[in-house]
């Protein structure tokens, strides 16, 4: 086997590898799109199975601004939705509200008053 042969073999396994990744997406796609009905669904499947090639040829062509629009769009609801969990999970308590709960802890004993002074400068340091 020659340089060259091990080349070729590189640049058309990452030719292959991008045509999948390039099918998956449109698969996705496809069935992302609420606006597309069933049978254009159906159709669209069939001729990605029989002619591969052009059918995501035509796809891209036809289709890619929005596919791209629905992308983006998932792409921010999944940001959100991570957002809004890490926010639920972390609390959004105020200083305040932090500084009142380690006074009550103080008060009930359940801390020391040097445990209490560093919960207020951790509660004022955010």
């Amino acid at each position: 086997m020659s340089f060259w042969d091990v080349v070729w073999f590189i640049v058309i396994s990452f030719a292959f590898i991008a045509y999948l990744m390039m099918l998956v997406s449109i698969l996705a796609d496809i069935f992302r799109d609420p606006e597309t009905s069933g049978a254009a669904k159906a159709l669209w499947l069939l001729c990605l199975f029989f002619l591969p090639f052009l059918t995501a040829l035509v796809y891209v062509i036809l289709r890619g601004d929005a596919m791209a629009k629905r992308s983006m769009a998932s792409a921010r609801a999944a940001r959100k939705q991570e957002e809004d969990y890490i926010r639920g999970v972390a609390g959004s308590a105020t200083p305040a509200d932090q500084i009142s709960r380690a006074k009550a802890m103080l008060d009930d004993g359940t801390i020391s008053p040097s445990e209490f002074d560093l919960l207020k400068a951790k509660a004022l340091a955010t």
